[in-house]
């Protein structure tokens, strides 16, 4: 599997303090793409589902955690990576939400299976209006498990988008939904 980064505690991309993962590879290319760097496949970044495990699991040992993030590139263009990596994340918080640029109902449903919430569709820079947890207003919202629907509904209510940086050995990652004219 190709994971580029695991930030914690992100603050900007759901609900409370949330592990954020970001997988490499993906083949859309959009324009304005907040995470460029993460398109291709970096053999520095090819790890072990064990390894990532490694990493949350000491995260957790320590830290309350609220739930998951995560993104990319796009972490449906390393399914057989994402399916295994869902199966064992649901385990210390089955609120996951996901990041996507395919359409809901491209997806396997076996996938969809662990997945609380679902942000689907390509990023598209002229309808980023800085809607609430997605890029552009073309993006969907999907509250797949019943169970966190009221947290993401009080969540998207009360909170306006904001950014967030973390301090890397590769410098700073700024993580949340960038407006636009946001300068990298």
């Amino acid at each position: 599997m190709y994971v580029a980064r695991i930030l914690y505690p992100v603050k900007v991309l759901g609900p409370g303090n949330r592990i954020g993962i970001w997988f490499c590879g993906c083949p859309r290319r959009c324009e304005g793409c907040s995470n460029p760097e993460l398109w291709e496949f970096q053999d520095r970044y090819k790890t072990s589902l064990a390894t990532v495990m490694s990493l949350i699991e000491k995260i957790a040992q320590v830290h309350s955690v609220d739930g998951f993030t995560i993104t990319g590139g796009d972490p449906f263009f390393q399914p057989d990576a994402l399916s295994r990596l869902l199966e064992q994340i649901k385990k210390i918080s089955d609120d996951i939400l996901v990041y996507t640029g395919y359409m809901k109902n491209d997806l396997p449903v076996s996938l969809l299976k662990n997945i609380s919430v679902l942000i689907d569709a390509p990023y598209i820079k002229a309808r980023n209006n800085n809607c609430c947890l997605r890029g552009s207003d073309n993006q969907n919202i999907y509250v797949l498990n019943g169970k966190y629907r009221a947290v993401y509904e009080n969540y998207l209510s009360a909170t306006e988008n904001q950014i967030q940086n973390f301090m890397t050995q590769d410098g700073i990652i700024s993580v949340g939904i960038h407006r636009p004219d946001f300068i990298f």
